[in-house]
């Protein structure tokens, strides 16, 4: 499947939740990360997000596609991040 993880997290957070999600997923740009991820690995994702954020104060939402065939992106202006794979 394919994840679209958007977050808006209290600052003391942020660096932890993007360290989280680039173990599973590339970044996009500021608060944003896709990519295909097996359930096992998003359900862990989803784990250890929650392990590091304050429910009553931070917000991650998930956007699961079951594949991008139907999807497009659009991007105007300065591309951030990438789907790049770092080695």
């Amino acid at each position: 499947m394919y994840i679209i993880m958007v977050y808006d997290v209290n600052e003391r957070r942020v660096n932890k939740v993007l360290k989280i999600g680039r173990k599973y997923l590339n970044w996009i740009q500021n608060s944003v990360l896709e990519g295909e991820i097996t359930i096992a690995k998003y359900e862990k994702l989803k784990s250890e997000i929650l392990r590091v954020i304050n429910k009553e104060e931070d917000s991650v939402i998930f956007y699961i596609l079951r594949t991008t065939m139907y999807s497009q992106r659009e991007i105007i202006g300065l591309k951030k991040g990438g789907s790049e794979i770092v080695i």
